[in-house]
């Protein structure tokens, strides 16, 4: 569900900065619909999703016909289904008139490569509702036995050996088929990248994801340095590429392209997870 940015971790005046950095005001009547529920994603070159900040005015979120918050001045919406490509899980309805400064997919990546740092805010907001969403799930006896896992994919085999070349100086290393990799709890201190194999992604047992080549995992503990959410095992021999805090932190805030993935990477899952719960 799009809702606005949790207050701990948004802070209006650096998305003001990040906006106006990459777009343009403009107004809206009130009654204006900015996007419609379920609607799909559309990266076409005119018809791109957009994610938008309030300037002035109210917003209302809605869904299957339900008003289910309205936003106000400062706040982010959109941000989501336009990130990851996904349908759009509510309808967005001026209530009074409105002034917006809109972004589609291109200008985001402007605005990134002119303000990196604005990632890491981003991130750091997704993971908080991730934390959410997973601790909602723990409190479930099981995941929907329903659920298909399917393998996640973030870089493709191009960006994999960018991000590769870009972080020499990490040695690659080795997992057999089996093996554990990560544990719940555990301090995170790296993330990784899949090169080659695959790996399985579990909370409480049950499996969530399957990650292939260009697949990252271990990305929200390393933000947050706090505890792994979920635990990782080898589904095949595997050979990963180890990620520091101080080599993401640089990868993130010199390239926009390995940011808007990896943001697009986390509003998937948070999307896919949220869909898992009872």
């Amino acid at each position: 569900m799009e809702k606005p940015w949790a207050e701990t971790a948004y802070r209006p005046a650096a998305a003001l900065e990040f906006f106006k950095a990459a777009g343009k005001a403009e107004k809206a009547l009130a009654g204006a619909v900015f996007f419609a529920e379920n609607q799909k994603a559309r990266p076409y070159l005119f018809l791109r999703d957009k994610m938008y900040l309030l300037l002035e005015g109210e917003v209302d979120l809605v869904a299957r016909g339900k008003v289910l918050g309205t936003l106000g001045k400062g706040q982010i919406f959109g941000e989501m289904a336009s990130i990851a490509h996904l349908p759009r899980s509510a309808t967005a309805r001026a209530k009074t008139a409105c002034k917006v400064i809109a972004l589609d997919e291109e200008q985001f990546r402007k605005g990134l490569r002119k303000k990196p740092a604005f990632a890491l805010m981003l991130m750091s907001i997704m993971i908080g509702r991730l934390r959410e969403t997973i601790a909602r799930l723990a409190e479930q006896t099981t995941l929907r036995g329903d659920a298909v896992v399917k393998e996640s994919v973030v870089f493709d085999a191009e960006r994999l050996a960018e991000l590769a070349d870009g972080l020499s100086s990490d040695v690659p290393v080795y997992f057999d088929r089996g093996k554990t990799i990560l544990e719940e709890g555990q301090p995170g201190l790296r993330m990784y990248a899949v090169m080659a194999g695959r790996v399985a992604v579990s909370i409480g047992g049950s499996v969530i994801e399957r990650l292939g080549p260009g697949g990252v995992f271990g990305e929200l503990a390393l933000i947050g340095q706090t505890p792994r959410m979920a635990s990782v095992v080898a589904d095949t021999d595997c050979q990963l590429l180890p990620v520091s805090r101080t080599a993401f932190l640089l990868v993130v805030k010199t390239n926009a392209e390995f940011a808007a993935s990896l943001l697009g990477a986390l509003a998937a899952r948070l999307r896919k997870l949220t869909a898992q719960l009872k």
